[in-house]
C-alpha cells in the first residue's frame, strides 16, 4: 500500500513540475483608456472607506483590439485599513466593427501614503510612484471574432490619470 502512495504521489509531483517548468508568457493586446467622473464617496462601509467612479467613455487600440469604451459602467473601490485600494471596474467595449465585449477588471493600487493622497486629490502622479495591478476577465459573443478573450486569462497595468485609467492588457498564454 505504501508503495502504491509513494508511487501516485511522485507522479502528482512530476505532473506538476512539468506545468510549473513551463515559463510564462505574456502577449500585449490592447491598450484602454478609460475615461472617468468625479468620485461618488460612500464612506465608511464594513469593506473600508467606499467610492464609486462613473466610467464615461474612452478609447481601446493596440494589435489584437480597437474600438471605444461605453459610457455606463463604473469603478467600485474601497480602501482598506491597510491602505491598498481595491478596485471591481464593470464596463463594456465596443468594438470597429460594432461587436460589444464584457469586462470585469479587478486589481490593487498602493503605494506610499503621500503618493496614494496625492492619488485621491485627483492629482497626476507618474506611473513608476505606484503599483496598480489588474487581473480581467472578458465576455465576447460566441462565434464572434473576439471570442478569443472569453478563453484567455489577462493582466492589466494600470495608470490613474486625474480623468482616466489607462489599463495595458496583456494575454498570459
Amino acid at each position: 500500500m505504501k508503495s502504491i502512495r509513494a508511487g501516485l504521489l511522485a507522479l502528482l509531483y512530476s505532473l506538476t513540475a512539468s506545468a510549473a517548468d513551463v515559463p510564462l508568457q505574456t502577449e500585449f493586446a490592447f491598450e484602454a483608456r478609460v475615461t472617468v467622473d468625479k468620485p461618488l464617496a460612500i464612506g465608511q462601509s464594513s469593506h473600508g472607506l467606499r467610492r464609486v467612479i462613473p466610467i464615461t467613455g474612452g478609447t481601446v487600440s493596440g494589435p489584437l483590439l480597437k474600438g471605444k469604451v461605453v459610457s455606463g459602467g463604473a469603478d467600485w473601490q474601497f480602501v482598506r485599513p491597510d491602505g491598498v485600494l481595491e478596485v471591481q471596474a464593470k464596463y463594456t467595449l465596443q468594438t470597429d466593427d460594432g461587436v460589444l465585449i464584457l469586462v470585469d477588471n479587478r486589481g490593487i493600487r498602493h503605494a506610499s501614503p503621500a503618493v496614494m493622497e496625492r492619488l485621491t486629490k485627483g492629482e497626476n502622479v507618474p506611473a513608476s510612484e505606484y503599483y496598480f495591478r489588474t487581473s480581467a476577465i472578458f465576455e465576447a459573443p460566441l462565434g464572434s471574432k473576439y471570442e478569443w478573450l472569453n478563453r484567455a486569462v489577462f493582466i492589466g497595468v494600470a495608470e490613474r490619470q486625474p480623468d482616466a485609467a489607462i489599463i495595458r492588457f496583456y494575454r498570459i498564454k
